[in-house]
């Protein structure tokens, strides 16, 4: 007694597109995992790097300052060893100008590392386009199907993101696909 205007009927042509475009939606996810893992693994790299390289200048500065304040201190102060003391200090300030390039470099490629989001973003728009035009149909039928078995709704039949323990199970909806002829 279905005709092609029914929500059941309605229903179940969602459920078909949806079951046709679920494979290309987890693909699409995975690919947006990918995408994610690799640019947060990057960007650990590149922060690590910047780390060691930080180090290193703090650990030369403060060798720096400690000769600076020995040599302050001592009552001998010859030329020499003052034109040591300078030559230390240059080599020191080439070491710090070298680190911040490096920094500001690798601060580019953090930035250029989150160019995931745009792209996953897009994804994501796209697969929540391919399962939102299926929600409503979906709880349509399964209202139906409720009503034809005398099942008693559920609050929190799709309530949204499930804990593992309240989810339904697979075999669940399997059973529940097959009892409406899916």
């Amino acid at each position: 007694m279905t005709s092609s205007n029914t929500p059941s009927s309605a229903a179940a042509q969602a459920l078909h597109k949806l079951s046709s475009e679920l494979p290309d939606a987890c693909e699409r996810l995975d690919y947006v995992k990918r995408m994610t893992d690799q640019a947060a693994n990057k960007v650990l790299g590149l922060v690590e790097d910047a780390q060691e390289d930080a180090e290193a200048v703090r650990r030369q500065g403060s060798e720096l300052s400690e000769s600076l304040q020995r040599l302050a201190a001592a009552p001998d102060l010859s030329v020499e060893r003052a034109r040591a003391m300078m030559r230390l200090c240059a080599a020191y300030a080439a070491s710090a100008a070298g680190f911040a390039d490096r920094v500001k470099g690798l601060q580019t490629e953090i930035m250029m590392a989150q160019d995931f989001q745009d792209l996953s973003g897009q994804v994501i728009n796209k697969v929540l386009g391919m399962l939102r035009p299926a929600e409503e149909p979906l709880q349509q039928l399964l209202a139906e199907h409720d009503q034809l078995h005398h099942v008693a709704p559920e609050a929190e039949q799709l309530a949204g993101v499930q804990t593992p323990d309240k989810a339904l199970q697979q075999d669940d909806v399997d059973a529940l696909l097959a009892e409406m002829g899916f």
